[in-house]
């Protein structure tokens, strides 16, 4: 009885109430603090262990997130693809690469944020938040990969069918309730625990991101002021002085 009523709540009332508050909170976010919705960038406190932390995290994360992409959009050619046991190798292999690319990368975040004073002082409660959600989300796919194999199957076979039934909203929680596997579950709900946390954190800069610049023409920098004088300049500041009082 208190399995059904917790896996009821995990993976049937705390989902649709993670998709309600990401789209309540999104949408007034937006339309009262619009300005906020920008990812606030640190790279000019510290660069150097910021991009060999960047890199590896965002590309293994974006290389996953496709991954589960295509697993949830077609199953079946996943399953099918993992028929023959050496694709099925190739593709857990690959998988298990980028999870840890993503795993190195966050511990290099982290650390930077741990190690660096003036990380440190930026850094926010929601900041920690997040990086425990995503650090949890990681290690418990990881784990997933490597105690539960095999992870690709998986998600096609069971999250896949469960979570089109969340989209839907005819909730079935047949399958997922039925795994043994704790890191499966965590996984799932570390997942819609992002979400949630979305309005919240600087994820929401990914739902404003600038698609035009893909296709808009260049911008071009115009001087208004002599170069060579602003280089061999030992003024504080250059233009005319403010007649504020």
């Amino acid at each position: 009885m208190f399995n059904a009523t917790l896996n009821q709540f995990l993976f049937v009332i705390f989902p649709y109430a993670a998709l309600a508050v990401f789209l309540v909170g999104s949408i007034y976010r937006y339309k009262n603090k619009g300005f906020s919705v920008s990812s606030i960038s640190s790279q000019f406190l510290e660069g150097r262990k910021l991009f060999w932390g960047s890199q590896p995290f965002h590309w293994g994360l974006l290389i996953l997130f496709f991954g589960h992409l295509i697993a949830f959009l077609f199953p079946r050619a996943v399953l099918a693809w993992n028929g023959e046991p050496v694709r099925l190798l190739i593709l857990e292999i690959a998988s298990f690469g980028f999870g840890l690319s993503a795993f190195i990368g966050l511990g290099l975040l982290i650390l930077r944020r741990v190690t660096t004073p003036r990380i440190t002082v930026v850094t926010s409660k929601m900041d920690v938040v997040v990086f425990l959600i995503l650090l949890t989300q990681i290690v418990s796919g990881l784990c997933v990969a490597y105690f539960n194999r095999w992870g690709s199957s998986w998600f096609a076979a069971f999250l896949t069918p469960y979570l089109r039934s969340i989209f839907v909203f005819d909730p079935d929680i047949t399958a997922i309730s039925g795994v043994n596997s704790w890191w499966l579950k965590i996984h799932v709900v570390s997942a819609f625990s992002i979400i949630a946390i979305i309005p919240f954190t600087r994820f929401m800069h990914f739902l404003v991101y600038p698609v035009d610049y893909l296709w808009r023409s260049y911008q071009q920098v115009i001087w208004n002021w002599d170069r060579r004088t602003i280089r061999n300049s030992t003024k504080h500041s250059e233009g005319e002085k403010s007649t504020n009082n």
